[in-house]
C-alpha cells in the first residue's frame, strides 16, 4: 500500500499546511490530501506517492531492531559516539566543521570494511536535518535513482527538506548508472554520499569526482577497538553489563579485527553466546576462528601488497619480501602470478649483476607448478630471499629503454650492407655481406666493427653498473670499445 500526498496546487484555498498522522484522512483546509491506495491503482501525476505507515510493519521493525546483531544496535547516532577518524571528526576538522555549519557537500567514504562509512552518512542526515535515503549499488540501477532524485525533488518543493543519498559500494555502479546521478549532483538536487572500500580514482567517473570531496577512512586503531567492545558490554543497547570479557580475550578481539569494528562486535556477540556470562581469551579464539585477510585479488589491495613485496626485494629486504609473500599466498592469490612477477624482477632489477637470480626464478617457478601448496612455499621463500639478497641492477631496464626510444625517434633505418644476409648472387652483387668480419678469425675473437645502423654510429645503450658481476662487464666493455673503430660514414656503399 501506498499513501498519495497532493501537492499544494491540488487543493484549492489552502492554508500553510502541515504533515497529518493519519494516512487515510479526509482533506481538510490546512492539511495536505492523503489518500492510501493499492499498489496496482494508478498514480495521478503531480501527486507525490510514498509508502504508507503500517502499524502491524511499525511494531514488526521494532521488534527486529532489538534482534539486529549486535554491530547494527550498536551504530553510533552522533559524533559524540562516533570512535575513530580523528583526522576528520575531530574538533575543528573538515567533516565536523561541515556538520556543525550544515554545510554538507557531497562526498565520498573511502576506506576498509568495518571503519563507519554507512554510520557516518547516517549521523550526517541526523546531524543536519535531512531526509536519509539509502540504495545499494549491488541491487539497484538507473530506475531506482531517477525515483529516488525525483522523491528528492518533491521532498524540497513541498517541505524544503533536503535529501541525502547514499550509495553503498558506489564502485559497483557502471558508467551509465553513475552519469545518471552527476547532474542532480551538480544542481544540489541531491547531497551524494558514497561509500567504498575502492580506490575512487579507479572505479568512479572524473566527471563525478571532480563533483565531491574524497574522504579516506582508516582501519581503526587496537584501543579504538577495545573502547568500541567495552561500550557494548555495558550499553543498553548491546549486552547490559550481563557479559564480562578477560583482558587479553578483549586483546585478541582487537588485535584479529585487524581494525574492522563490525568484526569485532561480531566476533565478541558470538563468544557471549557460545561462552556464557564470561569470556576467556579460549571462547575469542573460537569466535574469531581464521580471520579473512583484505585482500582483492582485482581490488586496489592486491596492487598494494604485490608493489609492498617488489619492493622490498629491491630495498633487499628479505624479511619484508617473505612477509608480503605470505600476505598473498595465505590470502589465496594464484601463486603463478607471484612467481612471475619474481622473474621480472630477476631481469629488472638484479640483471646481469647476479645473473643467477633469473635461473633461481624460473626453476621456482617450475618447482611450484611440480609441487603445488603448501610445499611450494619452500622454493617460493627460497627464491624470494634469494632475489632480495641478490646485488641490484636495472641495467636490461634502462638499456632497452634508450634502444626504444632511439627506434621511435630515428625510426626503421637501413641494415648496414655488411651485416645483412647474402643467400643469392643478386644480393651478393649488390654488396649485401660485403666487408663482414668474422670475430673468430680475430684475436681475441672480436671484429672491430660497429653494427648499428648509419645515423646511430657511436650511440651507447648499454652502461653496466659498478653493482655485482656488472663491475667485471664494465670492465670489459670500456675495452672493447676503446679498439672498436667506427666505420667511415658511407663505407657501406
Amino acid at each position: 500500500m501506498f499513501r498519495a500526498v497532493a501537492t499544494a496546487g491540488e487543493i484549492e484555498g489552502a492554508g500553510p499546511r502541515r504533515r497529518s498522522s493519519c494516512t487515510a484522512c479526509s482533506p481538510g483546509p490546512s492539511l495536505r490530501r492523503v489518500r492510501v491506495i493499492a499498489a496496482a491503482e494508478p498514480t495521478r501525476p503531480g501527486w507525490v506517492y510514498e509508502p504508507a505507515v503500517d502499524l502491524f510493519d511499525h511494531a514488526a521493525g521494532a521488534e527486529a531492531a532489538t534482534r539486529a546483531p549486535l554491530a547494527e544496535r550498536m551504530r553510533p547516532r552522533s559524533l559524540d559516539e562516533y570512535v575513530g577518524q580523528e583526522h576528520l571528526t575531530g574538533p575543528g576538522k573538515l567533516l565536523r566543521r561541515a556538520i556543525e555549519t550544515d554545510q554538507v557537500p557531497s562526498m565520498i567514504f573511502w576506506g576498509p570494511p568495518g571503519t563507519g562509512k554507512t554510520t557516518l552518512a547516517r549521523i550526517i542526515a541526523n546531524a543536519t536535518g535531512a531526509h536519509f535515503e539509502a540504495v545499494s549499488a549491488v541491487l539497484s540501477g538507473v530506475k531506482e535513482l531517477r525515483e529516488a532524485v525525483a522523491r528528492a525533488n518533491e521532498r524540497w518543493k513541498l517541505n524544503r527538506k533536503r535529501t541525502i543519498l547514499f550509495v553503498d559500494e558506489i564502485h559497483r555502479f557502471n558508467k551509465g548508472q553513475q552519469d545518471a546521478l552527476l547532474p542532480h549532483v551538480e544542481k544540489g538536487t541531491i547531497t551524494l554520499l558514497g561509500a567504498t572500500t575502492e580506490n575512487p580514482s579507479f572505479e568512479v567517473n572524473a566527471a563525478l569526482l571532480s563533483r565531491m570531496r574524497v574522504l579516506t577512512l582508516r582501519g581503526l586503531e587496537e584501543d579504538e577497538l577495545r573502547g568500541v567492545l567495552r561500550r557494548a558490554l555495558a550499553d543498553p543497547r548491546g549486552l547490559e553489563g550481563k557479559v564480562e570479557v578477560d583482558d587479553d580475550a578483549l586483546a585478541f578481539i582487537s588485535l584479529m579485527a585487524a581494525g574492522d569494528a563490525r568484526r569485532a562486535l561480531t566476533a565478541l556477540e558470538v563468544a557471549a553466546q557460545y561462552g556464557g556470562a564470561r569470556v576467556t581469551k579460549q571462547s575469542a579464539e573460537e569466535a574469531m576462528q581464521q580471520r579473512t585477510l583484505l585482500y582483492d585479488k582485482s581490488g586496489e589491495e592486491h596492487f598494494n601488497v604485490i608493489s609492498a613485496f617488489i619492493k622490498s626485494m629491491r630495498a633487499s629486504d628479505p624479511d619484508a619480501a617473505v612477509y608480503w609473500l605470505a600476505r598473498m599466498v595465505e590470502s589465496g592469490e594464484d601463486v603463478r602470478f607471484i612467481v612471475r612477477r619474481m622473474v621480472i624482477f630477476a631481469s629488472e632489477d638484479v640483471g646481469n649483476a647476479d645473473p643467477r637470480a633469473l635461473q633461481v626464478a624460473v626453476a621456482a617457478l617450475h618447482a611450484v607448478e611440480l609441487m603445488g601448496l603448501p610445499e611450494g612455499t619452500l622454493p617460493l621463500t627460497q627464491a624470494v630471499t634469494y632475489l632480495a639478497m641478490a646485488p641490484k641492477s636495472n641495467t636490461a631496464l634502462t638499456t632497452y629503454a634508450k634502444a626504444r626510444e632511439a627506434v621511435a625517434q630515428q625510426g626503421p633505418l637501413p641494415v648496414p650492407l655488411h651485416l645483412r644476409n647474402a643467400p643469392t648472387k643478386l644480393m651478393k652483387s649488390l654488396g649485401y655481406g660485403s666487408g663482414y668480419q668474422y670475430p673468430h678469425d680475430f684475436e681475441g675473437h672480436f671484429a672491430p666493427d660497429d653494427g648499428l645502423p648509419e645515423g646511430l654510429r657511436g650511440q651507447r645503450f648499454f652502461e653496466p653498473s659498478d653493482s655485482g658481476e656488472e663491475s667485471a662487464q664494465k670492465t670489459r666493455l670500456a675495452e672493447l670499445r676503446a679498439r672498436r673503430a667506427p666505420r667511415e660514414p658511407g663505407s657501406d656503399g
